[in-house]
């Protein structure tokens, strides 16, 4: 099972829009989809139609009950399932965080699953605590939204360097495998002067970083509002609006996803991407300009004023 952990703790820049409708878009194909909401707040759960307030088992019983996995499953859609959050998880740090080994919790509990699906997709929540540890120790990929505004770029340094951490005392597996540009507007100066400086930071990159080989999708998602509307009808954006611009975009990145490499050359999944994605609209990417210079520095940071380079050590110094 192919695992992907989509994380920005900042909120508002797609998350959970883009680890929901990345994963309808990939049920559409074929593939085995598992979504899996660690979000308090239950947005992806309340995406796909399910009431995190029914009383069924969630993620919440799964890691401090230790109920298992599969009881907590539900099937929103062809190929595609959901373990819920609720509100509980709120309280769900501090329940395991006397346990020992309490960053591997997720992980042991999903491993029972690991031949049911053939891609897991995580929607993180919008901090850096316990919960994303128990996540990024459970997958092997990160995907990180971003929206193209400078201040989007100053937490990005900080989240990298939690991935770096995790995979130096958790996981050595772990790697930043994609960022995708959300809410993009690609007629403004700011949007392509991000994209590049993205750009230009991941092909700076050491070999030893986490972030190294990582891409930036061709595929930005572009603002539109059918994708914020969706979710309170309880559906995906194939479901409400499928000929609209989020759902050409959705499709696209799915594919996109789908068809890179993994590090298991019989992975079901990148066989997938090219035998089932043919009912899957293709149209143009929108275009992303790439117009700042290359540069290799040690983290990313907002530009002081538009049109200089986003990227400055973490530190501050120059």
């Amino acid at each position: 099972m192919r695992s992907i952990a989509i994380l920005n703790q900042k909120g508002g820049v797609g998350k959970t829009t883009t680890a929901v409708n990345v994963g309808a878009g990939m049920a559409r194909t074929g593939v085995r989809v598992l979504l899996l909401d660690l979000d308090p707040q239950s947005h992806a759960t309340m995406h796909v139609g399910v009431d995190p307030r029914d009383g069924q088992p969630g993620i919440y019983e799964v890691l401090t009950n230790g109920i298992p996995a599969a009881d907590a499953l539900r099937e929103v859609a062809e190929n595609l399932s959901v373990i819920p959050a609720s509100i509980d998880l709120v309280g769900a740090e501090l329940e395991i965080a006397a346990r020992p080994e309490r960053e591997t919790i997720l992980r042991r509990a999903l491993a029972p699953l690991q031949t049911r699906f053939d891609v897991l997709l995580i929607d993180c929540p919008p901090s850096l605590g316990t919960l994303t540890i128990n996540a990024l120790t459970a997958v092997e990929e990160v995907l990180i939204p971003l929206q193209p505004h400078f201040l989007a770029l100053q937490g990005l340094g900080r989240l990298l360097e939690t991935v770096t951490l995790v995979r130096g005392v958790l996981n050595p597996t772990l790697r930043v495998s994609g960022i995708v540009l959300c809410l993009y507007e690609a007629g403004t100066r700011l949007a392509a002067e991000v994209a590049g400086d993205v750009r230009a930071f991941i092909e700076g990159s050491d070999p030893d970083d986490a972030w190294h080989g990582a891409r930036v999708f061709d595929r930005a998602i572009r603002r539109n509002i059918k994708l914020a509307e969706c979710p309170s009808f309880g559906q995906t954006v194939f479901d409400y609006a499928p000929h609209c611009h989020g759902a050409e975009d959705y499709a696209a990145l799915a594919r996109e996803i789908l068809a890179m490499t993994t590090d298991t050359p019989d992975s079901t999944v990148v066989r997938s991407a090219t035998a089932d994605t043919a009912d899957l609209p293709a149209p143009p990417a929108p275009p992303i300009e790439e117009t700042m210079p290359q540069q290799t520095p040690d983290a990313l940071v907002p530009s002081p004023e538009p049109g200089t380079p986003a990227i400055a050590p973490i530190d501050g110094n120059p």
